[in-house]
């Protein structure tokens, strides 16, 4: 496919990155193979989204239900990230790419948290591309939590609004998401950034994850930019 320039590119992706698992059935390989396929499509998406303009990128990885899957494939989701910042935080750091984690730290193993903490540190400075890392995450958890830490913090009732409790959100600081990407065909959010995907437009590739490249990212970005995005409002042309 041929390549003409983006002329919007949204600044926030996010990306639910689904079909792993069916990816892998549908070549008789095990889940977790699936996976594995799907951690290395990252950093090729991911060198795309800096090329095209991104200057954030939110992947969904591990959701606050896959706790739910049996203990193998969660067992194996946790070493292939660990694999994966063990791997890969050197070229990152080089590329410039700053890594932010979005959800909970307090239920991984002690060692994986540790390896976060300190690639967030050593990434910290980087302004190529943001990655956040949606790891242990879920929408609804994400505001229970801002609201538990805004009652905390005691914050009165009547001084809460928007801009306030978006800066207790994982993603404070940060631009809520102008495009959100769904592979594998699935028509819902499932909770994905609740919060800050209000206004957020959506496209979905019966594509699975492990074979979304930079084509299909082009074509997502190239439909964006055909959207006319009014947030709640009209154009003057309309």
């Amino acid at each position: 496919m041929e390549e003409r320039e983006l002329t919007d590119v949204p600044q926030h992706v996010a990306i639910i990155m689904d079909g792993n698992g069916r990816w892998a059935k549908a070549r008789g390989l095990p889940r977790l193979a699936g996976h594995r396929a799907g951690t290395e499509n990252l950093r090729p998406i991911l060198e795309a989204s800096a090329e095209f303009g991104i200057k954030i990128l939110t992947i969904w990885a591990f959701s606050t239900e896959n706790w739910r899957r049996p203990d193998e494939e969660v067992k194996g989701l946790l070493r292939i990230l660990q694999r994966m910042l063990q791997r890969e935080l050197k070229e990152l750091d080089k590329q410039g790419v700053q890594l932010r984690h979005l959800g909970r730290l307090d239920r991984m193993p002690e060692r994986l948290q540790r390896q976060v903490r300190e690639a967030i540190e050593q990434t910290k400075d980087n302004t190529r591309i943001i990655l956040n890392v949606a790891f242990d995450y879920g929408g609804r958890a994400e505001v229970v939590q801002a609201v538990q830490r805004l009652i905390g913090d005691g914050i009165s009732a009547e001084t809460v609004d928007e801009p306030l409790l978006s800066r207790y959100m994982y993603t404070a600081g940060q631009p809520d998401p102008d495009l959100i990407i769904r592979t594998s065909g699935e028509l819902r959010t499932s909770g994905f950034m609740l919060w800050q995907s209000a206004y957020s437009e959506y496209y979905i590739t019966p594509t699975f994850w492990p074979d979304f490249d930079r084509e299909e990212l082009y074509r997502a970005l190239l439909a964006y930019g055909q959207r006319n995005r009014r947030f709640g409002g009209i154009k003057d042309d309309e």
